[in-house]
């Protein structure tokens, strides 16, 4: 990590904290807590965190509540954890001046570029794409024609953004990632499958951040969404003409069938699958791996395959775990009745005697 300078009172201000201890310390570096030495700035989440901070030796910490008995300055603020991605994204987070474009960039017919834009080497730009003031495009990149991105964007090595994709501002795309692909869609006949065009585009919203390898099918017709704020994991699969909603958390390997949708702070936990036509109301929580076949209320929590209610799910795989000792339950009920079957024959075969 590079060096840096930065006054313990600086990010007291920067992250509305109250200062305890000495207000002329210097934070030099940042680290968990049980990795943290001198110079260090740390946070404390939790009571089990707050009995390993006696231990850390920090110079600082971030805390919810002032702890007794810490030799090491403290800065009370609300959310610790929050504070301190603020404190990394200002002050320790290399900031790279603008490179402008490299005289290596494939650049097509009515390029629209704003300023303060770095274009690495190897960007491809195809005809009347659109980047926005201090976006970021890494090598091999690919635009295609068309295409809009916003302000403020990064774009990692090797992504794919195709013809007429829509991005908004602040977007954050990781490697790998291929927005506006064709969607999975066929039609058969005669024993053969006839490829239904796909004509319509992709729009990602302003503040998305898509991970490594993930993909965003183009709609058949109209728009596949991706709202704003949402974050996706590495190698999500978003079909064509699903719309996710606004603040969305989708973990590692989820996949979404076309024509789905999800409301407003959904979170799906990884490789959780979600079928086509489905709608998943807001606030509503997928466990991992789920398997998603009908809709969700708002606010539900559902697991398993196929899913259902957390508390059912819960009962239910209570049951599965006892499923071994049920059969060999069913296996002695079995035998017994089997038992009284063969003595209940022997009765009546049995010749009654004369009186």
């Amino acid at each position: 990590m590079p060096a840096f300078f930065v006054p313990v009172e600086e990010i007291a201000a920067l992250t509305q904290g109250t200062l305890l201890g000495r207000p002329d310390l210097v934070i030099t570096g940042v680290a968990g807590l049980s990795e943290a030495g001198p110079g260090d700035l740390s946070f404390v989440t939790g009571e089990a965190a707050s009995k390993e901070a006696t231990s850390t030796q920090a110079i600082a910490l971030l805390v919810p509540r002032p702890i007794d008995g810490l030799a090491c300055a403290q800065i009370v603020v609300t959310n610790p954890a929050l504070a301190m991605a603020r404190v990394v994204e200002k002050f320790f987070v290399p900031q790279r001046p603008a490179l402008g474009v490299s005289k290596l960039v494939s650049r097509g017919n009515d390029v629209v570029l704003g300023e303060g834009v770095s274009i690495w080497p190897f960007v491809t730009l195809d005809d009347r794409a659109s980047i926005g003031r201090g976006t970021t495009l890494y090598p091999n990149v690919f635009v295609g024609e068309g295409s809009v991105i916003g302000e403020d964007c990064v774009i990692y090595p090797n992504v794919t953004i195709r013809e007429r994709v829509t991005i908004g501002n602040r977007v954050i795309i990781h490697s790998g990632t291929v927005i506006g692909s064709d969607g999975f869609g066929y039609i058969q006949e005669g024993g053969r499958h006839h490829k239904i065009p796909q004509v319509g585009t992709v729009v990602i919203e302003d503040d998305v951040e898509l991970g490594a390898n993930v993909t965003v099918d183009r709609a058949t017709f109209g728009q596949t969404i991706v709202r704003r704020g949402t974050k996706v994991d590495n190698l999500v699969q978003i079909a064509h003409n699903v719309e996710v909603g606004e603040h969305n958390i989708l973990v590692a390997q989820v996949g979404i069938a076309g024509s789905s949708r999800t409301g407003h702070h959904v979170m799906v936990g990884g490789q959780a699958g979600i079928a086509d036509h489905v709608t998943v109301g807001d606030f509503a929580m997928i466990a991992a791996r789920s398997g998603l076949n009908r809709d969700v209320p708002a606010k539900e929590v559902v697991a398993g395959t196929p899913a259902l209610p957390r508390m059912e799910w819960l009962k239910a795989m209570a049951i599965v775990a006892k499923l071994p000792e049920l059969r060999q339950q069913v296996r002695d009920l079995e035998e017994r009745l089997k038992m009284l079957e063969k003595a209940a024959s022997k009765r009546k075969a049995k010749p009654r005697k004369r009186k």
